[in-house]
């Protein structure tokens, strides 16, 4: 399943409802149990999507809006686990896939499944994907492997543990930027002060919150900002 998101313009975006900012920039229904689901967002083509295998293995789709014979033909992938160990097979290839772990899929790989180590105990794959001009090779790191940044101070309350997986100076790729962000306790800010991405997209997920706990996502202009209160995944 592959749903399309059209986010607003920075016109309409200051008029938009709670609701309404919600369809176009919050993606609610991901990680369902057995299932590989998959949005497409007109903002630079980028893919983001959740795969949680219970029986047997799950593949890429090579959906229509992609335009492509198989998934990563002219794109590329970065995937982290969020949930029990499992494996992604990349044609032919397999990469344990611990919890936190993250996978780098070149273009041009064609078959890629993914699999979870017990059923019961599912992996939780979250991807996202970007087109690729060029092939870089598949690479796999684990938390360890990752360049760490301590960010921010305990009295602005932002202090914070950046682990970059994807990047410049790490796992090679075209495009596509990707890493875990660790906030120490007691810390509520991820980004402060705010910045802006006016030429590229930025992609958040929050998870391993508790039921009760909330975050409050400020997006917008300086002079013409939103919330959206998001819950965990």
């Amino acid at each position: 399943m592959m749903e399309t998101r059209i986010p607003g313009d920075p016109t309409r975006f200051q008029r938009m409802t709670s609701a309404e900012a919600r369809e176009s920039y919050l993606l609610e229904s991901l990680f369902a149990p057995g299932e590989a689901r998959f949005f497409y967002v007109e903002t630079d083509r980028a893919v983001v999507g959740s795969i949680v295998p219970t029986n047997g293995g799950l593949s890429l789709p090579a959906a229509k809006e992609l335009a492509s014979g198989f998934f990563c033909e002219r794109r590329e992938a970065g995937v982290l686990n969020l949930g029990h160990p499992g494996a992604v097979a990349v044609d032919g290839r397999t990469y344990p896939m611990a919890p936190r772990d993250a996978l780098y899929i070149g273009r041009g790989s064609k078959e890629i499944v993914f699999t979870s180590d017990k059923p019961g105990e599912p992996a939780q794959y979250y991807l996202v994907s970007y087109p690729a001009h060029a092939e870089y090779p598949t690479t796999h790191a684990r938390p360890g492997d990752a360049e760490t940044v301590h960010l921010g101070a305990q009295a602005t309350c932002n202090d914070r543990t950046i682990h970059k997986y994807i990047h410049a100076g790490g796992i090679k790729s075209c495009q596509l930027v990707m890493g875990i962000t660790l906030l120490a306790e007691g810390s509520v800010w991820n980004t402060m002060p705010c910045h802006t991405h006016a030429r590229r997209s930025e992609i958040y997920l929050y998870f391993d919150l508790k039921d009760e706990n909330v975050v409050m996502h400020l997006m917008g202009p300086p002079r013409e900002t939103r919330h959206l209160i998001v819950r965990d995944r």
